[in-house]
């Protein structure tokens, strides 16, 4: 039997009732609702809201009025439910997170459940006036069912030592440099080794070169830094103006604020964030069209912290931007080639949320929420840890030299079911995605992404909007003797036909849906096949 009188519960959990949902709860959804307040439980103010307000400020105590509430979310960021995030929304896009880093998430729901029937007891013989008022509550667990992972996915382990040692020849060149690729892609790299494998992937390395020729280009190299110094360090008194004005102002101002946390760039007056502040100011005058942008700090610093040489450093982080297309400048031409991709895979693959992008106009379509995605190579999504696992997978250039896009996707399938189910504003979901930031699972992402890679390769064709995606990966994009076929969208603005050769396909006729029941529902994206 149930008690009438609901259990006490912390002051940040006081507010309305909660009644059941309509909706039928999955395995891995529970949703509840809460009324709108309006003649129905009016939830009790607080007496003293400057006291409030000074105890939340000064003492850390956790209030939140459920009266003024929009939606109460719980996020597992572990596969064992035990830490992740309680987000409270306020009905002003208003977000409190409350952190579970430590597990005991996972002791909240069974609160919330018996705060739930007891909410049933007391609101029995009433009704909800109207079902839009209601809020929700939900539990998000990170989940990838088995028959949506890439069938290769267990195959692979961390390349540690000894398996690097085995792609070497007596020479030290690379053998096999496509199944070396497809080892990173699945598993990574042992932290050991990535000073060592990382100038290969981004380049510096060339996997023909010898262990000799490695050698010698290292000392090349090393003289054609030390001139690139000297010719920042000999600059005219006009020009060091220009140079500090446009360069080396926002440079310093972002190199003691970047991984001062992380144990190689710790404490005061660290030779090593002077070494990165040269690097920094070596490659804008080395590239002087690019020069340096807002966050290009975040990217040199794990190279730096990985490589631990100033020269080698510089070198890998020229071969990240010349030889890449993860790192996207912000460049409005580049941002946008990037979006237009990834607006093409939402519609391919996840075509619900594709469509409430749609449905915000402009502002959607920008996706605004993804552009420090891109940006920074979502160095600031993840721990640093998860976050280079993610840049190695990238590097790989495995069957696509677009995987970051497939990463976005990931994110958008395992975390964007409430920007639909809430129909979230450009705004609200930048708040949503942005308070995910460091709390998501990067090890469920990355599966996720490879098994939507794994998809898309299985697809009998492609719009040719999504042509560049493919056109520039060598060795292993496609099997053997097989390319799918390129489907015309039609958008090509001063073309007759499809500058891609594709093709437009005619619908064939369809019988009458007359007589059957229930309406026609659209695909939502592509379905897994093995």
């Amino acid at each position: 039997m149930i008690s009438p009188r609901p259990p006490a519960f912390p002051p940040w959990l006081c507010g309305p009732h909660m009644t059941r949902s309509t909706s039928s709860p999955s395995s891995t959804d529970a949703h509840l609702q809460f009324p709108d307040g309006s003649g129905l439980l009016q939830p009790p103010r607080w007496d003293e809201p400057q006291r409030a307000c000074a105890l939340e400020q000064i003492c850390g105590v956790f209030r939140v009025d459920l009266g003024q509430m929009r939606s109460l979310r719980l996020f597992f960021s572990d596969e064992a439910c035990t830490s992740g995030q309680l987000v409270v929304a306020s009905r002003e896009s208003q977000y409190k997170v409350f952190h579970f880093h430590h597990g005991g998430l996972d002791k909240l729901p069974d609160v919330l459940q018996q705060w739930k029937y007891c909410a049933e007891t007391h609101l029995k013989d009433q009704q909800v006036a109207d079902e839009k008022t209601c809020m929700q509550f939900s539990i998000r667990r990170p989940k990838l069912p088995s028959s949506e992972t890439h069938p290769e996915e267990s195959m692979y382990r961390r390349l540690d030592v000894a398996a690097w040692l085995r792609h070497l020849n007596a020479l030290g060149q690379v053998q096999e440099e496509y199944k070396l690729r497809k080892a990173i892609f699945f598993g990574g790299i042992d932290v050991s080794i990535r000073g060592e494998v990382w100038p290969f992937l981004l380049r510096y390395y060339s996997h023909e070169s010898t262990s000799e020729e490695r050698e010698a280009l290292r000392a090349q190299k090393r003289r054609e830094y030390a001139e690139i110094q000297q010719k920042r360090l000999s600059m005219t008194p006009e020009e060091h103006r220009a140079f500090w004005r446009n360069v080396q102002f926002t440079v310093d101002k972002d190199v003691v604020r970047t991984d001062r946390s992380h144990q190689f760039f710790r404490g005061e007056g660290n030779p090593n964030v002077e070494c990165m502040r040269r690097i920094l100011l070596n490659y804008a005058v080395y590239n002087p069209a690019i020069g340096y942008s807002q966050g290009m700090s975040d990217l040199v610093a794990p190279i730096l912290a990985e490589v631990l040489d100033e020269s080698d450093t510089f070198w890998c982080f020229v071969g990240l931007m010349q030889n890449t297309i993860f790192v996207s400048s912000p460049r409005d031409e580049d941002m946008e080639k990037q979006l237009l991709y990834l607006r093409e895979l939402l519609r391919l693959t996840h075509l619900r949320f594709y469509q409430h992008l749609v449905s915000l106009g402009e502002d959607g379509l920008q996706m605004l929420f993804c552009h420090r995605w891109l940006l920074l190579c979502f160095k600031r999504e993840f721990p640093e840890a998860e976050a280079l696992r993610i840049w190695e997978a990238c590097w790989a250039h495995y069957q696509t030299d677009y995987f970051h896009l497939f990463i976005c996707v990931a994110i958008v399938a395992i975390y964007g079911d409430d920007v639909i189910e809430q129909q979230l504003a450009t705004d609200q979901m930048l708040l949503h995605f942005g308070n995910l930031a460091m709390h998501m699972n990067g090890e469920l992402v990355l599966r996720k992404a490879r098994s939507l890679l794994y998809q898309f390769r299985l697809l009998p064709r492609i719009p040719c909007s999504l042509h560049d995606l493919c056109k520039l990966c060598g060795t292993g994009m496609w099997d053997s003797g097989y390319m799918p076929a390129v489907e015309c969208t039609g958008q090509h603005p001063g073309s007759e036909s499809c500058p891609f050769g594709g093709t437009v396909e005619t619908p064939s006729p369809k019988p009458s849906r007359e007589g059957r029941k229930g309406p026609k529902t659209p695909r939502e994206g592509f379905g897994f096949r093995r």
